[in-house]
């Protein structure tokens, strides 16, 4: 079985970061590891509190995980601060890690800011050069370039000035334009499409640590890029389709909609 790892931080609600993570890996057929950048509480209303663990802790993770397992693939997800950047950045050099997917987590569905503005430049000039791909939404995308992205076409430029920042892959999200969800794959030469229906329902929390982790372990199964997103973007339709009624605000996805259904385990 492959292996994959995670570098994220907490959701004690389970249903972003390490949490999704892991049952993302382990839906899509690998063995999911973790490095926990960060512990938050939080549930389906918001984030209440974070503690961003001590870069020493996170570079002494790393180091159990990569000096005994082999790791075929690293997703990237929750760095707050700029010291947690630079000993992930270093330490997945040294460790020659490969297949890295970059989630650039900056805000919260509930709006909470995740990344400091001021450690964004410290992201695109620490990070973006390590993965094989990034996979930001609009948002996201919009911080990165200071750009403003409100179709296609600026969808486009904008995955072309983050592919020159230093990344091999550019998966550029569209869900927060109006329309279907077109999401932007660019790999500096060419783009690549992905369209899927707008699904009506606000319980999507966790939908891009899902994604994103889905291709990572796609990666790990020896697909190509093309390929990984292409698996991802339809289990994560599912998972958004079937997504779950959880807590008082935005719930998670489903992500053993179809196993369970294989299953006969569909439950209320």
């Amino acid at each position: 079985m492959k292996k994959v790892l995670t570098i994220a931080g907490s959701d004690s609600s389970g249903g972003a970061g390490i949490q999704a993570d892991i049952k993302s890996f382990s839906a899509n057929g690998v063995f999911g590891m973790s490095v926990i950048t960060a512990v938050t509480a939080q549930n389906t209303q918001g984030v209440w509190a974070v503690q961003d663990i001590n870069e020493d802790i996170i570079s002494k993770q790393l180091a159990a995980i990569f000096e005994d397992i082999k790791v075929a693939a690293v997703k990237i997800g929750m760095v707050s601060r700029q010291e947690t950047i630079e000993i992930v950045a270093s330490d997945l050099k040294k460790y020659e890690a490969r297949n890295i997917v970059l989630d650039p987590v900056m805000i919260s569905k509930s709006g909470c800011a995740l990344l400091n503005p001021d450690t964004c430049s410290s992201l695109i000039s620490h990070l973006l050069p390590l993965a094989t791909i990034v996979t930001p939404n609009i948002p996201e995308a919009e911080e990165i370039t200071g750009m403003s992205i409100t179709n296609l076409m600026q969808m486009e430029q904008a995955a072309n000035k983050i592919h020159s920042l230093g990344p091999s892959y550019v998966l550029l999200k569209g869900g927060h334009c109006q329309g279907d969800a077109t999401d932007i794959l660019f790999d500096g030469r060419t783009f690549e499409y992905f369209h899927s229906p707008r699904i009506a329902t606000k319980h999507t929390h966790g939908t891009g640590c899902t994604l994103s982790s889905a291709i990572a372990a796609n990666l790990a199964h020896g697909y190509t890029v093309s390929q990984a997103v292409q698996l991802a973007k339809q289990y994560i339709t599912i998972a958004i389709e079937h997504s779950l009624a959880i807590g008082k605000g935005v719930g998670p996805v489903h992500h053993f909609y179809t196993l369970y259904e294989k299953a006969g385990m569909l439950l209320e």
